[in-house]
């Protein structure tokens, strides 16, 4: 009867250490969904400022990941003298713009494909602080569409868009960006080492969402999702 007595005892006490670490998990998913929706619904900057706006730059978005689409040549920065048409598989000039997009160097290593997605992977990516890379995809053409938005940007906007994209990028000490060799998804992609590291509260979409607040664009206050720029431009 004893032994009864005590079984009864630590029944509820096993109950307690796994039930309290579950339920917390579960609170904490909920807690950060709400807030990546309530905070992407808070609009920081405008773009409705007067002026000319003669450059125009596109976000695109895969429906998990988005990038920053600026032209290649204009009268702020020629992105081939730093991106060069060479690094890519098919040393092809005739492009007009190229994509950056931000995200945990492993998880672009091991991850061409979404169907590739494995969990550690992703567990890594989320929670350890690894090193960085920078993706830059040449396009020929850019078409507006639900997955495409197109922002115009002054001169000056648009140079510190820049400056905010080559701020994350690492340079040797003859000023030269550094490359990841031997790793592209296509013929028209290079990819370059980064700065800070992806994290649960930092993800790609959000460093697509900084690069927008400091070009003075109209940004969420926070996302980790690309849904929530998008949801900044709907008419």
């Amino acid at each position: 009867m004893t032994k009864v007595n005590n079984i009864r005892k630590i029944y509820p006490k096993i109950l307690k250490l796994i039930f309290y670490p579950i339920f917390t998990f579960i609170i904490l998913i909920v807690l950060y969904f709400l807030f990546a929706f309530v905070l992407s619904r808070i609009t920081v900057n405008s773009s409705s400022t007067s002026g000319p706006k003669p450059i125009e730059i596109y976000i695109i978005s895969n429906g998990f990941h988005s990038d920053i689409v600026v032209p290649i040549n204009s009268d702020i920065i020629d992105w081939s003298e730093i991106i060069k048409y060479e690094h890519t598989t098919s040393n092809d000039s005739s492009y007009n713009f190229i994509a950056f997009g931000w995200g945990d160097r492993e998880f672009y290593l091991k991850t061409p494909l979404w169907s590739d997605l494995k969990f550690d992977v992703a567990f890594q990516a989320l929670f350890l602080l690894n090193p960085s890379a920078i993706h830059a995809t040449f396009f020929r053409d850019m078409f507006v569409s639900e997955s495409c938005i197109k922002i115009p940007l002054s001169n000056k906007n648009y140079k510190k868009l820049t400056e905010y994209i080559k701020n994350d990028m690492k340079f040797d000490k003859i000023g030269k960006v550094l490359q990841i060799k031997n790793l592209h998804y296509d013929d028209n992609d290079a990819f370059y080492e980064a700065k800070g590291s992806f994290t649960l509260f930092y993800t790609c979409n959000t460093w697509v969402n900084e690069a927008l607040k400091y070009s003075n664009q109209k940004a969420c206050l926070w996302t980790p999702f690309s849904e929530g720029i998008f949801y900044q431009y709907e008419d």
